[in-house]
């Protein structure tokens, strides 16, 4: 894989992807960029459910060395952070970001250029974390960085709330879909999350990321280079229900998936008002998981 090429520069060339982004554009006047499929007019300057206006807000950038180990390499994950994620998590780590403050409106152009100042200071790739109510905005800076040299591959970092249209705008654009897979349990969802139809958004959006790119491809410098990674959040009780994420992967998607079983819940934003969310989990809630993981054939398991 050493004459690796990222997906999107065989759209550039073929026309494919300028006509890509102007579809998407288009479809901010009705928008259903992400599951909630509000269809709010963002080009006249409405915001839906995800707040977000016409242009992307981004929080922060820069090169994140702590990414999973193909993912962040030895230069870090060029990880661009947009602001108002499209979940509701009660418990988010990162709620200044995705539910309090707003980020810096950011043109295509200047995305692209930021874009392409991560891959000038060497990161592996472009981190694209919580972008699934900007994808139009995210096409378009493609486009244009593309025009002016990037070739880094691209890193879809989601919450796993992905709308079937907007993935299918961005098949043969994403190299590598990291989605969360947060719940098994809809009305477990709508508690802590605060969406609607979770679990039957997020496995249908999983089977399409894997129809699209595969399982994880990791090159002989053990970089990521295409494919699919999953994150799932053990939480305490077991409200995530992991036993049935892990038996959906398994069987349904493959049992070659690449998937990080995180340890690090943290009782943050909203938790302590939610009794079954007031502690971290234990040793023995974690060590049961990865061995239910270990169990069904999954033997691709990260920790992080």
């Amino acid at each position: 894989m050493t004459n690796f090429e990222p997906a999107y520069l065989g759209l550039l060339r073929s026309g494919e992807l300028e006509a890509r982004a102007a579809s998407a554009h288009a479809g901010l006047a009705e928008c259903r960029q992400c599951a909630w499929e509000c269809r709010a007019n963002r080009l006249a300057g409405k915001t839906g459910a995800c707040k977000t206006g016409v242009l992307a807000e981004v929080s922060s950038y820069g090169a994140h060395p702590g990414e999973e180990r193909p993912i962040s390499g030895w230069n870090g994950s060029g990880t661009v952070f947009f602001a108002r994620c499209n979940l509701r998590c009660q418990y988010c780590q990162n709620a200044e970001i995705s539910q309090l403050q707003a980020g810096r409106p950011t043109s295509p152009a200047a995305l692209a250029e930021l874009f392409l100042e991560l891959q000038a200071q060497g990161c592996h790739n472009i981190n694209l974390v919580s972008p699934s109510h900007v994808v139009a905005q995210i096409l378009a800076a493609v486009l244009i960085a593309a025009q002016l040299g990037l070739n880094l591959p691209l890193v879809y970092n989601t919450g796993g709330y992905d709308s079937m249209a907007s993935l299918r705008l961005l098949d043969g654009v994403i190299d590598i879909y990291m989605p969360d897979m947060k719940y098994s349990s809809a009305a477990i969802a709508k508690v802590y999350s605060k969406i609607p139809n979770y679990p039957q958004v997020n496995q249908a959006a999983l089977r399409e990321m894997h129809r699209q790119v595969g399982d994880l491809l990791i090159d002989e410098h053990g970089l990521a280079r295409r494919g699919l990674l999953v994150r799932h959040l053990v939480l305490p009780n077991g409200l995530a229900g992991s036993a049935e994420v892990i038996r959906f992967l398994a069987q349904e998607i493959s049992p070659n998936t690449y998937l990080n079983l995180m340890d690090q819940y943290t009782p943050a934003f909203n938790a302590r008002q939610y009794p079954k969310l007031r502690r971290r989990i234990t040793p023995q809630e974690y060590a049961e998981t990865i061995s239910l993981a270990k169990s069904a054939g999954l033997q691709r398991l990260d920790g992080n």
